[in-house]
């Protein structure tokens, strides 16, 4: 039997070696002969152009020969180009079926798709109960993906009973895995004490593995850490260095805070025209505390021209997100603004409030 299996294993050696010509001349005859694992090799090569040009329905036709012969990889690939609607129009209940064979049989990457199908309700209703049955037969396996989505589906006690503990644990073999999700959420486990007991040096050590592989929210909250001095030392430019990581990636509470540390001088000199800026990017996504903020820098022209037009806006606009003690502050600077405005003026604010949308 090893020389019928010579010709397979020597295309997928020069396959993996980047020699495509070979593996094609070797790989191709099997395939027509019925080989399902050349079948599936040769539509991998055909949905990647290795070897031959670029040809999604190619790829499909060969995936399909395989998956009909049972073979899991194929069934899964051929789910994968219905879902995407590469080399046939997209399908999900086709997606479905193919994944849901691949699952079956075991394939951890089908078992995880599948998964996902149910929480989108792509093909199938949305049913938390078969997100979770999904997810733990992948995770079982190693997926991490697949560890870290069961642990949010346990911290939220969704599909399943709310329980912080079994979280924690997915979370861990997922985190330990390398998945940045994952060490980002064990991070917050130690920092709430949600199924562990608090600790925030645990916790540091979570967020910076997770932010240092580029996670916004891990860099967000590594800030906020190193802001407050929980679990390191107190250090405002280390502060600074990881709110501008996140706030670069768009997190509107890390351009709030970075806004906030260049408005104090805290890790950095001390420049509005730069708060301004940080404070703008956040309230235009609509965070309230840092259109608080800017309708403070416009009211006192700090960074920018004084303009009570936009400041009373900026604060309406606060007043009807905020809570609590800064709802009323804001409420107070809207006053105070509007003490300095003729009534044409507020009228103008209010109606930019109104067609205020976020960006």
């Amino acid at each position: 039997s090893a020389a019928v299996a010579g010709p397979l294993e020597d295309g997928v050696a020069a396959y993996l070696r980047g020699d495509f010509a070979a593996a094609l001349q070797l790989i191709r005859p099997l395939a027509e002969q019925d080989d399902a694992d050349a079948q599936n090799n040769l539509g991998l090569m055909y949905r990647n152009g290795q070897g031959v040009p670029q040809d999604y329905a190619e790829a499909v036709k060969w995936y399909r020969l395989a998956a009909e012969q049972g073979l899991a990889k194929a069934q899964y690939n051929l789910g994968n180009m219905y879902d995407q609607g590469q080399g046939v129009p997209q399908d999900y209940a086709e997606a479905v079926k193919w994944y849901r064979l691949a699952a079956e049989q075991g394939l951890a990457k089908a078992q995880y798709n599948l998964g996902n199908m149910y929480d989108q309700g792509q093909g199938v209703p949305q049913d938390d109960a078969e997100v979770a049955k999904w997810y733990r037969l992948a995770a079982e396996q190693g997926d991490a993906k697949a560890q870290n989505n069961l642990g949010v589906m346990y911290a939220q006690g969704e599909g399943v009973p709310q329980d912080y503990a079994e979280a924690v644990k997915w979370f861990r073999l997922a985190a330990e895995q390398g998945d940045a999700s994952a060490q980002h959420n064990l991070g917050n486990m130690y920092d709430q004490s949600l199924g562990v007991p608090q600790d925030y040096a645990e916790a540091v050590k979570w967020f910076r593995l997770s932010a240092e592989q580029g996670d916004a929210e891990a860099q967000y909250n590594l800030g906020v850490m190193y802001g407050q001095g929980l679990g390191v030392p107190q250090d405002y430019a280390e502060a600074v260095k990881w709110f501008r990581l996140a706030a670069e990636q768009g997190t509107a509470d890390a351009q709030y805070n970075l806004g906030l540390m260049y408005d104090q001088g805290q890790g950095v000199p001390q420049d509005y025209a730069e708060a301004v800026k940080w404070y703008r990017l956040s309230a235009e996504q609509g965070f309230a505390s840092a259109q608080h903020n800017l309708g403070g820098m416009h009211g006192r022209g700090e960074g920018v021209p004084q303009d009570h037009v936009l400041a009373h806006m900026l604060f309406d606009l606060a007043v009807s997100r905020l809570e609590a003690e800064e709802r009323d502050m804001a409420i107070k600077n809207r006053d105070i603004v509007a003490s300095k405005m003729t009534p044409a003026q507020i009228a103008e604010a209010q109606r930019l409030a109104r067609e205020w949308k976020p960006k």
